[in-house]
């Protein structure tokens, strides 16, 4: 399938054909989350009992698989460290485990299967985690977590996993959260956190200072790369312009100021994505997509200006 190219201006994209090029019998299944290391190797989070982790090179091939047994039936979020090991939060079990790019485990956040005792969020000083979701890494090495599901709040570790602070509680106010889905960082020192179904993305210093927030549709995911802030939206949505959509990528600049964007329904020939759950981006600037509906990963390779 041709797919059309979207974007605009200097972020502009077409979807590949077929990306990863899965081994023979493979299937991914259920694709939670997506991470790009320091090496560019593109690692995928699958909800499946035989491969859920695995690692790609952005040309689609193959490079390693491991997980089975390491991870529940509900795993939710994947990051890269700047070393190259790789952080697997565990919505079900209550944990975020720190991997060898081979598969050992080396740090645990949390407790497995025993979840903080709140699932409404009013323990103000409840501590980690109830069924997280997604975890970014400052580049001091401390540890960011949004925790989640059930607990509403965000955890600042230390790199040796001290928890340093939380903050957060349920509700609809500033610094309130009905889902802490992402969590990302940016080069001023600020913590973005998807607040999915308050239908927002807040943005704090990084004490848990609030600072403000910016509109979306459930925002399910959320990456900042060279000053650039990547969010998708995952659920059905109206567009003041281009009427209902599914699933939308846009970009931003740190000051909030929209570079490009594109829904899954803009094309009238095909669905450009469904289900956009969580993003990464590599360093030529492709988007990778982990379509949690359809079980694939999108890859929206950049278009250069000469194309």
């Amino acid at each position: 399938m041709n797919y059309p190219i979207v974007g605009s201006g200097a972020y502009r994209f077409r979807r590949a054909e077929i990306w990863p090029l899965l081994p023979d019998s493979w299937s991914l299944e259920c694709t939670s989350g997506v991470a790009v290391d320091p090496n560019g190797l593109v690692w995928v989070l699958c909800r499946n009992s035989h491969h859920p982790v695995s690692a790609w090179r952005a040309d689609g091939t193959f490079v390693t698989a491991w997980g089975a047994g390491l991870v529940s039936d509900q795993p939710h979020g994947i990051s890269a460290a700047a070393d190259g090991t790789i952080w697997i939060v565990d919505r079900d079990w209550h944990v975020a485990t720190r991997f060898s790019p081979d598969g050992r485990p080396l740090q645990t956040l949390g407790r497995k299967l025993a979840p903080s005792p709140t699932c409404d969020g009013r323990v103000v000083r409840a501590r980690p985690f109830n069924m997280p979701t997604n975890l970014a890494i400052a580049l001091d090495g401390e540890i960011y977590a949004a925790d989640g599901y059930g607990n509403h709040k965000v955890h600042r570790f230390s790199a040796d996993g001290r928890l340093i602070a939380s903050w957060g509680r349920q509700g609809a106010g500033p610094g309130e959260f009905a889902l802490v889905h992402d969590i990302a960082l940016d080069s001023r020192g600020r913590v973005f956190v998807c607040d999915d179904e308050n239908d927002r993305v807040q943005i704090f210093d990084r004490e848990g200072a609030f600072l403000e927030e910016w509109p979306f549709a459930n925002p399910s995911g959320i990456c900042i790369r060279d000053d650039v802030v990547y969010v998708s939206e995952l659920q059905p949505f109206r567009d003041a312009q281009r009427g209902p959509g599914r699933c939308r990528i846009s970009l931003w600049t740190l000051d909030g100021h929209l570079l490009a964007q594109w829904c899954g329904t803009d094309s009238a020939a095909c669905d450009l994505m469904l289900g956009g759950h969580a993003l990464a981006v590599d360093g030529s600037g492709s988007i990778y997509v982990a379509e949690v509906a359809s079980g694939q990963v999108a890859k929206f390779a950049r278009v250069m200006e000469s194309a």
